[in-house]
């Protein structure tokens, strides 16, 4: 018979965590492709919850209707990097989850801890479902729903950085105060649930305040490699 032996595809869990603008997503996303892995973009979960919560007209100040929220949204996310959705039952929310709107009010069910119960185990599920071959980013993925990872990184970087980044992202249309709120004002509603500003031990911190994108891969890249070198 030709051909060696067939060997099971390398599992292997990137967890990347960080605050809003510091370009988790986008660097996720790539490291996704480039390795053939699927890409989970939690902090898009906990958005499709409170799209779902606003349009069915849930009281978002209230912490048991925020768990319900949770536990009964029925929110599907794929995990291609290269055709990311965001459904809820029939309703594609892909772009809906971004608006405004939405932003200013999904920390109303990121900041209920027994509402980021429910999430996490449908997030460890999704991992789960990838055969573990799969990068997850978003605030607690490196201490929380992957502390286990094979690599586990914080991506940080500056105040200023985060924001131009946001604000590109945006194509311009938000101004100053309005990209403050959604970066800065945001990660001090979450901060006080989830630490993702301080790497816990054995998370490797990443400053990339002044690194492109492809710097940014790169560093990523070589973490992935060091700790995983059957990838290369």
């Amino acid at each position: 018979m030709e051909g060696g032996p067939v060997t099971d595809p390398v599992q292997v869990v990137v967890a990347i965590d960080g605050p809003s603008g510091s370009g988790k997503s986008t660097v996720s996303k790539e490291i996704a492709r480039r390795l053939d892995l699927g890409y989970l973009d939690t902090g898009a979960m906990y958005r499709a919850v409170a799209w779902w919560a606003l349009d069915q007209g849930v009281d978002l100040s209230n912490p048991a209707a925020v768990v319900d929220a949770a536990r009964n949204a029925p929110v599907e996310i794929s995990t291609d990097p290269d055709r990311q959705t965001v459904r809820v039952g029939e309703t594609d929310v892909t772009e809906a989850i971004r608006t405004p709107e939405v932003t200013s009010h999904v920390s109303s069910v990121a900041t209920v801890p027994a509402a980021r119960e429910v999430l996490v185990d449908r997030q460890r599920q999704v991992i789960e479902d990838s055969g573990r071959r799969i990068v997850a980013e978003g605030r607690d993925i490196t201490t929380v729903v992957a502390p286990d990872a094979e690599v586990r990184i914080l991506l940080v970087a500056s105040e200023q950085a985060r924001m131009n980044r946001r604000g590109a992202q945006l194509g311009g249309s938000q101004n100053a105060d309005a990209l403050r709120q959604q970066v800065v004002g945001r990660d001090a509603k979450d901060s006080t649930v989830v630490n993702f500003s301080t790497a816990a031990d054995g998370v490797t911190t990443l400053d990339n305040s002044e690194l492109n994108l492809e710097q940014s891969v790169q560093a990523v890249m070589d973490l992935v490699l060091r700790a995983v070198p059957e990838l290369a």
